[in-house]
Order: C-alpha cells, then structure tokens, then sequence
C-alpha cells in the first residue's frame, strides 16, 4: 500500500511544474528556538529583522491621520532630499569623469 501511495505522490509532483516551485520565495523570518533558549531566538530575531530593514518598515508605518500641512511639509522636505541627492550625485559624476580622463 505505501509502494503505490508513493507512486502516486511522484506522479503528482512530476506533474507540477518545477520552474513555479523554484521561483517561490520564502516569505517571513524564520528563527529556531534549540533547547528552550526563547531570549536568544527573539535576539536573533531582532537582529535579522534589523537587517532586513523590517523593522523599519514597521516603525513607518502610520497609525494616525496625518493632517494636511503637515503631509505638505512632508512632501516638500522629501522633494528637497531628492533635489540634493540628484545634485550630488551630478557633481560626483563630473569629478569622477575629470579623474578618468586625466584633468
């Protein structure tokens, strides 16, 4: 009986396709808890939510309403950081360019 209950599961998975099994990722943090030792699987935890950028993720999060000013000024600090950042990055590129051709 299980000979054939093993066939049959075989041929199931045969069918499937191998390719969509592959391309599955993993979803979650996964920690094992060895001997009872919870304190040093939730550190662990911590440390690879840290850094996966989860928990920062999670600290952004918005619970409360954010007024309409206050969404303005956000929205304008944000804008700013993205202007200074493409001006930056434009002056590095120049300088890098005048190192590689020698100026």
């Amino acid at each position: 009986m299980n000979s054939l209950a093993r066939n049959i599961s075989c041929s199931i998975r045969s069918s499937i396709p191998t390719n969509c099994l592959q391309h599955q990722q993993w979803r979650g943090i996964r920690v094992k808890v060895l001997r009872g030792g919870l304190e040093r699987a939730l550190t662990v935890l911590q440390r690879k939510m840290q850094s996966s950028g989860i928990e920062r993720l999670i600290k952004r999060e918005q619970v409360h309403h954010i007024k309409n000013s206050e969404k303005r000024v956000l929205a304008r600090k944000t804008l700013e950081r993205k202007i200074q950042s493409k001006d930056l990055a434009r002056k590095l590129k120049a300088i890098l360019i005048k190192k590689v051709r020698g100026l």
